[in-house]
């Protein structure tokens, strides 16, 4: 099959496999309540973890996490040429961020697009993950250490990889991820963004 052909179809495959709702599947299928009803109506880790158990949080971490790294391995492997792997996180994300199995409202793209990047290329996936967790455990603003991470993807790729590329897709996705954040960013700029733990918590992956 052509790369015009194939390029296209697996970023089609890519968008639907990031339209699953793990956060939503895993509640339903274990008996818990819908997320999207409870806390910050998210279908991301966090308000899966925090109305739903650590039990359904965790696969859905995983569940999200797995569906950007399959991707991001497949189109690896070399099954692509370049630009049509980094297309492909990018459509994973956005099916994450807009599902067309939940009239377009996801999550945040933060596990799914780690996943994507750790796909790809590990070791700079683990750098970020590492950002994240870092921000996380000093600030505990699940949603700090989220921009953070994403802040820090392009600079880190632009010094590692030296390539226009992969440094435009770095871009772009942060822009969307952090874009998603938007309201998380006013709370932490006026003072009012939970912090982990908090009964009242709205931060989210």
């Amino acid at each position: 099959m052509s790369p015009e052909i194939l390029g296209p179809l697996y970023c089609l495959g890519a968008y639907v496999l990031g339209s699953i709702p793990f956060g939503l599947v895993f509640s339903r299928l274990l008996g818990g309540p819908d997320p999207r009803q409870r806390g910050s109506g998210n279908i991301g880790f966090t308000n899966v973890l925090r109305v739903c158990g650590k039990k359904i949080g965790i696969l859905t971490l995983f569940g999200d996490l797995g569906k950007g790294w399959l991707v991001g391995w497949l189109a690896g492997l070399g099954l692509l040429a370049s630009p049509w792997t980094l297309l492909a996180v990018l459509s994973v994300v956005l099916g994450h961020l807009f599902p067309v199995f939940l009239k377009f409202r996801g999550g945040k793209g933060v596990a799914t697009g780690l996943g994507g990047i750790l796909g790809i290329h590990f070791p700079i996936g683990l750098a970020l993950v590492l950002i994240w967790v870092a921000t996380v455990g000093i600030w505990k603003y699940s949603s700090g250490g989220a921009l953070m991470a994403f802040a820090a993807f392009p600079v880190i790729s632009w010094f590692t990889m030296f390539d226009l590329q992969f440094s435009i897709f770095s871009l772009f996705l942060s822009g969307l991820v952090i874009a998603k954040h938007k309201g998380n960013i006013v709370r932490l700029l006026d003072g009012s963004e939970p912090r982990i733990g908090s009964l009242s918590s709205k931060f989210i992956i």
